[in-house]
């Protein structure tokens, strides 16, 4: 950074930034010198394909932010805002934190605002649109998920290690007490099918009765769950509508709101999943590099473009100028491909 710059920002490459959005960052800081880091949120924009609307539904809980006034502890590395002077002065440790086996930049910082009880902040403006591959395979969903995942098991501090451990829990136990009300729900509809082709009696059936009214409430809650998703996407497109009024308006009738809802139902099961499978892998290959961690930072780096990917995970740039064809196979047929790989051995896991 320049010897005179007051602030830092980090930014993804393909964040679509509305008019004045930086210098808007800008005059928050300006106006609260007290803010430790300031970011921002992706409103991502689903494809069609399952893979994006996974990846939706796995950001819209970062939208929290929005709802504590401004204030919030959740940091999107996509779009942070720093005092050029806590780099310079390393103040917090923010330089050597990421720079002694640090990982991941947001998460690190996260926890050094939270362990010096600083300040974070997400204004209004700062929510982007962030359109999604359409070709987005499950290697490629997978792949970003392990990242998600991967991010848990790195740490700076025992009491980041004790937080992380404890959103890794609680994340893999609400996952999965997503999905089994719908297996339950499962049962009980295939029950009451039965039990009605036999042609029992009512009197014969009470249970499965009781089943039905459990399945019932299931689905009110479904409804509104997705009621307040789509609320919440519908005040985000119009935000982002009114920050960039001369780009192109976005809009809720591209949503397919059945794909959303087997969304949250694949993407809460396979996340314990992930979450397992990178807390006993303990290294991951993003874009080409593959990190190695040992007890919460990282010990090697492997780089290799041959085993990188063509893609980004979210959008269609290509990688390393590589020409690459497009998938072959739908989402479905991409995750039982990748699940029979699963245990293969690659020749640089060794």
């Amino acid at each position: 950074m320049h010897k005179d710059s007051k602030y830092v920002l980090f930014l993804d490459d393909d964040v679509r930034l509305h008019p004045g959005s930086i210098g808007a960052l800008t005059a928050e800081m300006e106006k609260n010198p007290e803010i430790f880091i300031q970011t921002g949120y992706p409103l991502d924009l689903p494809s069609g394909s399952l893979g994006s609307y996974c990846i939706y539904e796995y950001h819209m809980p970062c939208s929290m932010g929005f709802a504590t006034g401004g204030k919030t502890f959740f940091l999107w590395g996509g779009c942070m805002m720093m005092h050029a002077d806590d780099f310079r002065y390393d103040r917090y440790g923010v330089v050597s934190g990421l720079s002694d086996g640090g990982y991941s930049d947001d998460m690190t910082l996260a926890a050094i605002a939270g362990a010096h009880k600083q300040l974070i902040t997400s204004p209004p403006v700062a929510v982007f649109p962030h359109p999604l591959s359409s070709d987005l395979s499950f290697s490629r969903y997978w792949n970003y998920l392990r990242k998600q995942t991967f991010v848990l098991e790195s740490y700076v501090t025992k009491v980041n290690w004790i937080m992380n451990r404890a959103l890794f829990s609680s994340h893999c136990y609400l996952s999965w007490g997503f999905v089994a009300p719908y297996v339950m729900a499962l049962v009980h509809l295939t029950a009451a099918l039965r039990a009605y082709v036999k042609g029992y009696r009512f009197e014969e059936t009470s249970s499965t009765s009781t089943g039905l009214i459990l399945v019932t409430c299931l689905a009110v809650c479904t409804l509104t769950e997705l009621l307040s998703m789509w609320n919440l996407t519908r005040v985000e497109v119009h935000l982002c509508n009114m920050l960039s009024p001369e780009a192109p308006q976005l809009s809720l009738a591209s949503y397919n709101w059945l794909l959303v809802f087997i969304a949250m139902l694949v993407d809460n099961f396979l996340y314990t999943i992930c979450a397992v499978r990178s807390h006993y892998s303990q290294s991951i290959n993003w874009s080409g590099i593959r990190y190695h961690l040992k007890d919460g930072k990282i010990s090697k780096i492997d780089r290799n473009k041959a085993m990188g990917p063509k893609f980004t995970d979210l959008s269609g740039k290509k990688l390393y100028g590589k020409k690459a064809s497009p998938p072959k196979g739908s989402f479905v047929i991409s995750l039982a491909q990748s699940l029979a790989q699963w245990r293969q051995p690659k020749k640089y896991d060794v």
